[in-house]
C-alpha cells in the first residue's frame, strides 16, 4: 500500500529530529540499580507513539492508543506520589508497598509495546531488503501476541498487515538513508537498553503483584 512521502521530518533532517524527547537522551543511573527517570522515559515514550502516525495506517491506531493508555496509567500515579516516583523503578516499589498494581501494570503493558516495536525496527535495520510487513509480523509473534486475547489478537494482526512498503515508509523518515539508518542504530539501542532493563526488573518477585 502506497503513502505519499510528507513533511514529518525537517528539511535536511529526520523524524527523529521532530521527537519531543529520545532514548538516547534518557539515562539510567547505574549507580543506583540502572534506576530510569520516570520523566524523562515517558516523554521518549510519547515521541515514540508518533512513529505510528507515520505508518500511516488507522490500523495502527489500537496499538497507539494501548501505548499512550498505558503512559498515562504510569504518569497518573507520578503525579498521585511524586515524592516516591522519581525513577519507574521506586514509583512500582512504592506503589505495590501500598497494595496497588495499576500503574505497575500499565509499565508492563508499556514494555511489551516497546519492545514489539524495537524488535521490529531492529529485526528491519538488520534486514535491509525484507518488508515492514515480515519484520513488523515477527516482533509481534515474539513480544504481544502471547499475552493478547482471542479478541485483540486480530486486532492487532490487522495493524501489521497494513504496514507500509519500506520504501515509502522511509520516504517519510527522511531524505538520506545513511542518515536515517544512523540515527535509527542510536535511538535503537538506547530503547533495547531500557527495555532489557524494565523487563529484568519486571521480573523480580518484589515487582510482581
Amino acid at each position: 500500500m502506497s503513502i505519499p512521502a510528507n513533511s514529518s521530518y525537517p528539511a535536511g533532517g529526520t523524524w527523529f529530529d521532530t521527537l519531543r524527547r529520545s532514548y538516547v537522551d534518557v539515562t539510567p543511573v547505574s549507580s543506583n540499580d540502572n534506576a530510569i527517570p520516570t520523566t524523562d522515559f515517558l516523554e521518549a515514550a510519547e515521541s515514540l507513539t508518533t512513529l505510528f502516525d507515520v505508518l500511516g495506517s488507522m490500523a495502527f491506531n489500537p496499538v497507539k492508543s494501548d501505548m499512550i493508555g498505558n503512559i498515562k496509567k504510569v504518569r497518573d500515579r507520578q503525579l498521585a506520589s511524586p515524592a516516591n516516583s522519581e525513577t519507574l523503578q521506586s514509583l512500582v516499589l512504592n506503589e505495590r508497598k501500598a497494595k496497588k498494581h495499576t500503574a505497575s501494570e500499565g509499565l508492563l503493558w508499556l514494555v511489551r509495546g516497546l519492545d514489539f516495536t524495537s524488535q521490529a525496527l531492529r529485526h528491519n535495520l538488520s534486514h535491509p531488503k525484507e518488508e515492514l510487513s515480515t519484520s513488523f509480523r515477527a516482533a509481534y509473534t515474539q513480544t504481544l501476541k502471547p499475552h493478547h486475547s482471542f479478541v485483540v489478537k486480530p486486532i492487532f494482526s490487522a495493524a501489521m498487515s497494513a504496514t507500509p512498503y519500506k520504501k515509502d515508509f522511509m520516504a517519510k523518515m527522511g531524505e538520506d538513508q545513511s542518515q536515517i539508518d544512523a540515527e535509527m542504530e542510536k535511538w535503537l539501542g538506547a530503547l533495547e537498553k531500557q527495555v532489557g532493563i524494565l523487563k529484568e526488573f519486571l521480573s523480580r518477585k518484589e515487582a510482581k503483584w
